[in-house]
């Protein structure tokens, strides 16, 4: 009989034991898979401007990603019809067709942007299987929304991934950079700026207008490009073909390099970084592309730029040469150099 007892004890341990090594086992392949998943890094590329996790619930220009995704899935949804819901709303963001109207009246409504189907594909296919970064106010705040305080809100379970475990890993901020190739470091550095940038440039137009955001162009940009520079110890540039800054002139090789990127976009390919390597320093590039917001300073004369916009411009650049765009125009590329 005690020698019976030991056997079950002994066989409860190992079972036990086994069990969370498959457990640990299984999230590391989750983990692996999520990050395989090109859907991923797009949404990073793409999104994160004004859908970032790691800006707070007050010093936000867009809802999360993860806001999105409860509001457009729930347990009835399909995959295509996420993926067809997604595809809808990004060609043709208006009120009227809004899921989230607390988001479009805060935030207003997207500006339009041109992106690939394919990417939008990825993306959304991305979003309905896997768990994805969210805010630690987050889950309280949804739950408030909703009038459910029990955290079972839209889209919540573990049903296809769609639920949001507390466990994960954080935010995209506290990502080890040195630990990335080259072509990722240099597109997180480039990313993080144009998120800081894009943020404040964007926070103005809703508060004071565009106007006030020529002259916070004007002054700040600059500024916290270089900080962001200091942050990440590495030299972070924006340079164009048709610059408002004289200073942002592009060089031979980076005049290039933007002819490549303006052929990826005009052959609806999604762009890669650019990298090169001169001894021991590093040097990535990427793309600056416009989007329906960007035309209030950069589109076309009179038709897109307002004649007080205009004449704002030429009092502070009167050399410029940055306007006449469309969107999904490549406006000039990301320069980032850093150490090997």
């Amino acid at each position: 009989m005690k020698n019976l007892l030991i056997f079950l004890i002994f066989s409860v341990l190992m079972f036990s034991c086994n069990n969370s090594k498959n457990k640990e086992y299984s999230a590391l392949v989750n983990k692996q898979d999520t990050n395989k998943h090109p859907g991923k890094k797009l949404m990073e590329t793409n999104c994160y401007t004004c859908h970032s996790p790691s800006a707070s619930q007050e010093d936000r220009i867009g809802p999360p990603m993860i806001a999105i995704k409860k509001h457009y899935l729930n347990d009835d949804t399909t995959k295509e019809q996420f993926i067809a819901a997604m595809q809808s709303w990004i060609k043709n963001p208006n009120a009227e067709d809004a899921k989230m109207f607390g988001a479009v009246k805060r935030f207003g409504v997207m500006p339009k942007q041109a992106f690939p189907e394919e990417t939008i594909k990825q993306i959304a296919d991305y979003m309905y299987d896997f768990e994805i970064d969210q805010p630690e106010w987050f889950e309280s705040h949804f739950n408030e929304e909703k009038g459910n305080h029990n955290g079972k809100g839209k889209g919540k379970g573990n049903r296809k991934g769609k639920g949001q475990g507390k466990g994960m890993q954080k935010q995209q901020a506290q990502t080890n950079f040195d630990t990335l190739t080259y072509g990722e470091r240099g597109l997180k550095y480039a990313l993080s700026t144009k998120a800081v940038l894009g943020k404040n440039l964007m926070g103005t137009i809703q508060k004071k207008g565009t106007l006030e955001a020529l002259v916070f162009c004007n002054e700040k940009a600059y500024p916290l490009t270089d900080s962001m520079s200091v942050l990440h110890n590495a030299e972070i540039k924006r340079v164009s073909d048709k610059p408002r800054n004289q200073n942002n002139q592009a060089n031979e090789k980076e005049l290039t390099y933007i002819n490549s990127f303006k052929n990826d976009i005009k052959n609806n390919r999604e762009p890669k970084p650019i990298i090169d390597k001169i001894d021991n320093k590093v040097q990535v590039y990427y793309p600056i592309t416009t989007n329906s917001m960007c035309l209030q300073c950069h589109g076309k004369p009179e038709q897109d730029v307002k004649k007080p916009i205009l004449e704002k411009i030429e009092f502070l650049y009167p050399k410029d040469k940055a306007l006449g765009y469309n969107v999904n125009e490549v406006r000039g590329i990301w320069s980032v150099t850093f150490n090997d």
